[in-house]
């Protein structure tokens, strides 16, 4: 049962500078790099990372927390890089007005410390400090910051005050570091209290104003895309593996990528915060620059009913079809191209009523409407790339994570290698 629970917290779970790089003042004035226009080929601002926010309790056994007179530091593995840095800080899912005293951005050293010399602070409309009321966020000011693409930069926050449980993401395979008490946005080494959270706090966006226009692409699904199971602060998920290879430490990027995937993630229903149908135009539809989107969803919406005994949320493949193609639709209405991921198999979980008959059959038949349909841009194999030749009902088991049902770092890099080849 404890096995199961933690599968449960994973269903219901985008010259240079080289690696950790220097940062720099830019020396080109904000107004002349952000008002290159749309012919020109110029600056652009563009997401580099995110995480789909989450509120207090909606994983099972899974929650936030709450932080006092602390400094939370989180390393985030950004994708594309650039010369500004901006941050959105959601209180979406939080309970009263959220104090941040201090926000900086830096890049990471090791753990918890950042490169000497590396750290900005950021302000909001000029202030050091803003109130995001209950239900909003806010967008920092831009910062100078030389950012390499596939740099992992430091963002630190400093909570004056109780914030009480915060808008959060369970598991961003990252650790985060609290401090003791103070604010320690700026310090080198952070004095740490706690490193055992992977999960991120309050921040939901890193923004970087690329040399130039490139492509975004947002990855919206489950546990499977989020990469619950893969290597803790290894940057191994189908988002990193794919930004390895489209962003070279030296140059411009070419493609940013979001990973969007939340554990438990449905289409259909909330249960690991909104379902994919709401958080949609959120997470993809407005995020800064993503022209594209890969679509990871109707899994959980057909294993988690029978899993968890909730019959009363089971749920046909014909209604799992008629939600993608919602989402297909509100995508091409913003210009996206659209590509739809299949459903990989799960014979081989030893966890009961997740591989049933009838599961099976609803896999199949999603399968085959994705590929048949016409209705997407291109087909992401999800299940050709990661079942095995042998019994195609099951996980290869060199990309099985053990639990027949999420895939490894090496599967993850089989994801990612199906993306590549469906990308135009």
């Amino acid at each position: 049962m404890k096995n199961f629970v933690r599968l449960s917290r994973g269903l219901i779970r985008a010259a240079a500078v080289i690696l950790i790089g220097i940062v720099s003042v830019a020396s080109v004035s904000a107004q002349t790099a952000e008002s290159a226009s749309a012919d020109s080929g110029g600056p652009r601002w563009v997401a580099t990372w995110s995480v789909p926010p989450m509120a207090n309790g909606s994983a099972l056994g899974a929650g936030s927390r709450s932080f006092d007179n602390q400094t939370l530091r989180q390393i985030i593995p950004i994708s594309v890089g650039g010369s500004r840095v901006r941050i959105k800080l959601s209180n979406e899912y939080g309970v009263g007005a959220l104090i941040v005293g201090a926000a900086h951005v830096a890049v990471q050293s090791t753990g918890a410390s950042i490169v000497p010399g590396t750290d900005r602070a950021l302000t909001f409309r000029g202030q050091a400090s803003v109130v995001i009321p209950e239900g909003a966020v806010a967008l920092s000011d831009p910062v100078n910051f030389a950012a390499p693409s596939n740099a992992r930069l430091a963002i630190s926050l400093y909570f004056p005050q109780n914030t009480g449980f915060v808008t959060y993401h369970e598991n961003a395979a990252q650790t985060a570091y609290t401090s003791t008490p103070g604010n320690f946005g700026d310090a080198v080494d952070l004095p740490v209290q706690d490193d055992t959270s992977i999960s991120r706090y309050v921040l939901t966006f890193v923004e970087v104003l690329a040399p130039r226009k490139v492509d975004g692409l947002a990855i919206i699904g489950d546990s499977i895309s989020e990469g619950s199971t893969t290597t803790l602060n290894a940057n191994r998920r189908v988002s990193d593996v794919l930004s390895r290879w489209f962003n070279p430490p030296v140059g411009p990027g070419r493609l940013a990528v979001l990973n969007q995937g939340t554990g438990c993630g449905r289409l259909l229903f909330d249960t690991c915060g909104p379902k994919g149908l709401s958080r949609f135009g959120r997470e993809v539809l407005n995020a800064t620059g993503v022209n594209q989107v890969v679509i990871e969803l109707g899994y959980v919406d057909i294993i988690f009913p029978t899993a968890f005994g909730v019959p009363d949320e089971i749920v046909s493949a014909d209604q799992i079809i008629a939600g993608l193609k919602h989402l297909v639709r509100r995508a091409r209405l913003d210009g996206l191209r659209v590509y739809g991921a299949t459903i990989p198999p799960n014979a081989s979980t030893p966890f009961p009523n997740v591989h049933t008959p009838e599961n099976e059959t609803k896999r199949q038949t999603v399968n085959r409407w994705i590929r048949i349909s016409r209705q997407f841009d291109a087909v992401v194999e999800y299940d050709v790339a990661l079942r095995d030749p042998s019994n195609p009902l099951q996980l290869l088991p060199a990309y099985d994570s053990g639990d027949g049902i999420h895939p490894n770092d090496a599967g993850h890099e089989a994801m990612a290698r199906a993306i590549a080849l469906s990308l135009r």
